[in-house]
């Protein structure tokens, strides 16, 4: 292959292989450090935010509406049994992710309900004896997450939360077994070559869908399904390229979350509903295998993928949760702190739970610092202030409004660029289907 060709599968196996690498770089993050609220844990036991979610939570688009519960699995040990408390109710979730980012299974409001409940977690193709009243939950691959949440009310709601969250337990059956954990990458300077020694490794230790395989081997030339040979070790034709597809590949990835990729846009939001619809494979307890929520497309589904790790790693199927987001305003311009702008629900989004509107920066998404410590806003916010017809009026800007019903129902904003996102928990068909439109955010002169 000349070098120009190899270049471009470079390029095109960093888009293959981002979510992989992304997420057990976010993996490991958790078990050694931990995050913002969320302290480091070992695999196979969870780690508890005590608190709502805010600016030292320095991950990708993460919510500000619930309390976390993370746990990073290990079935390297062996199943492990997963229990559940009664919530009375209280909605929570926990959401199951692969090693390649795959939402392949629920447990919760929605999917199972709120009473207690017994699960076990077992790996690929496992074999065994499974007690009466257990349910059991395969894993796509040895290594992968739960995402607990859990509803909130506020700070006198946390310790009812706590109390649920000490009493969701995982517990190995085999108590001696140690969890193997993930494969190292050899050191090297290079970024790049860092990239796909990890994607080369971990491709291997957690193998794709069978459908995505055939897309994984014309990725050989590059050394990426080589099991003896380190990629540092490559010819130098092959390093070159990698570190032009490396940056290539960032530079594709951002234009595609700029422009919001095949999702629509109405109003000027990005209706990012099925942005995490390319699990087509794996559908345990809660996950729907349905049609209306799996990508046909084979080669967007594998940029969307990307995307939404990129974007928002760890977000829910539409069911779930559904998400939209805009950066711009009813002129079609950039959200900008130095301005002030108002949103008007009318009517409030329909949902089975409840929604946010939450405020994120440009362009690493993440929560920034406000005088007020609010960081969302939505139906569950106190003292807002509706209008007669039930209606609501959000005001996004960055210095305090004067007006009193204004200044209730502000949403700070950060300085300079920002992209808010508008969460529905459990929404309603209307939502899904396109009946109900969020209008834009205009522009207050």
């Amino acid at each position: 292959m000349t070098t120009t060709d190899l270049s471009a599968l470079a390029t095109e196996a960093y888009l293959y292989g981002f979510p992989l690498v992304f997420n057990l770089d976010q993996v490991q993050r958790y078990v050694h450090a931990g995050v913002g609220a969320n302290p480091a844990a070992a695999f196979n036991t969870f780690s508890h935010a005590r608190k709502m979610a805010g600016p030292a939570d320095t991950f990708v688009t993460i919510n500000n509406d619930t309390v976390y519960s993370m746990a990073q699995i290990d079935l390297s040990v062996g199943p492990v049994m997963l229990n559940v408390p009664d919530t009375a109710g209280r909605y929570y979730v926990l959401q199951f992710v692969d090693a390649w980012t795959n939402n392949f299974a629920y447990v919760g409001h929605r999917a199972t309900g709120t009473a207690a409940g017994d699960f076990l977690l077992v790996p690929p193709a496992w074999t065994g004896v499974v007690p009466d009243g257990v349910t059991v939950i395969e894993f796509p691959s040895r290594v992968a997450t739960i995402v607990g949440r859990w509803a909130c009310a506020g700070e006198d709601d946390l310790e009812a939360v706590a109390a649920l969250q000490d009493a969701t337990t995982l517990t190995p059956i085999d108590a001696g077994a140690v969890p193997t954990g993930l494969p190292q990458p050899a050191p090297s300077d290079s970024e790049a070559l860092v990239f796909f020694e990890k994607m080369r490794l971990w491709a291997q230790e957690f193998p794709a869908a069978a459908r995505d395989r055939p897309l994984q081997a014309t990725f050989s030339p590059l050394g990426i399904d080589d099991s003896a040979r380190s990629i540092v070790d490559a010819p130098e034709t092959v390093l070159g390229a990698l570190s032009e597809g490396y940056e290539h590949g960032q530079a594709v990835l951002q234009k595609v979350l700029h422009s919001g990729g095949t999702s629509p846009v109405v109003n000027g939001w990005k209706l990012t509903f099925h942005a995490f619809d390319y699990n087509l494979d794996y559908f345990q307890v809660g996950a729907l295998d349905d049609p209306a929520f799996q990508m046909s497309d084979p080669k967007m589904r594998i940029v969307e993928r990307a995307a939404a790790a990129a974007g928002g790693l760890w977000g829910n199927h539409p069911y779930e949760a559904a998400y939209i987001m805009t950066y711009v305003d009813d002129r079609d311009e950039q959200l900008s702190g130095s301005r002030t702008y108002t949103l008007h629900l009318d009517p409030t989004p329909p949902v089975g739970a409840f929604w946010s509107l939450t405020m994120y920066d440009v362009p690493n998404f993440f929560m920034v610092d406000n005088p007020i410590d609010r960081y969302s806003i939505g139906d569950r916010t106190p003292g807002l202030r509706y209008e007669d017809d039930g209606s609501l009026i959000i005001t996004i800007s960055h210095t305090e409004p004067v007006d009193g019903t204004a200044r209730a129902n502000w949403l700070p904003s950060p300085a300079g660029d920002f992209r808010p996102v508008l969460r529905m928990y459990e929404p309603r068909p209307e939502v899904l289907d396109g009946t109900y439109e969020i209008p834009a955010i205009t522009r207050v002169e």
